[in-house]
């Protein structure tokens, strides 16, 4: 029999199972299991490891410069509205003053 958690309100140990649904019997708490197997490995997360999503706001970690050019997009920069993308800059955004730019989720924390 598998061990179920304990109630994450009360402690309780004496947990049951209804339906999709895990039931504190003590306090009558109801709560949805977290599955660890669930967490998406491949989820882009920022420099402290938050998730990142599209729509997110980000800030710049440390000045970055633009391959090709003399400008630089420098640390503190708010960045909103980003969108996530596969590939090696995990970030398509629009940086105002710059333009459209790609960023690794490396050089950026969550607003």
């Amino acid at each position: 029999m598998s061990e179920l958690p304990p109630c994450p309100v009360c402690s309780g140990e004496f947990t049951y199972q209804d339906g999709p649904l895990l039931v504190c019997p003590t306090c009558a708490h109801e709560w949805t299991p977290v599955d660890e197997n669930a967490i998406d490995e491949n989820a882009v997360k920022d420099s402290n490891g938050n998730v990142l999503q599209d729509g997110d706001s980000v800030i710049v970690i440390k000045d970055l410069k633009i391959k090709g050019s003399s400008q630089v997009v420098k640390g503190g920069t708010k960045v909103k509205n980003i969108r996530i993308v596969d590939g090696d800059h995990d970030i398509d955004c629009k940086i105002d003053g710059i333009g459209a730019m790609q960023l690794k989720s490396e050089f950026v924390r969550k607003a």
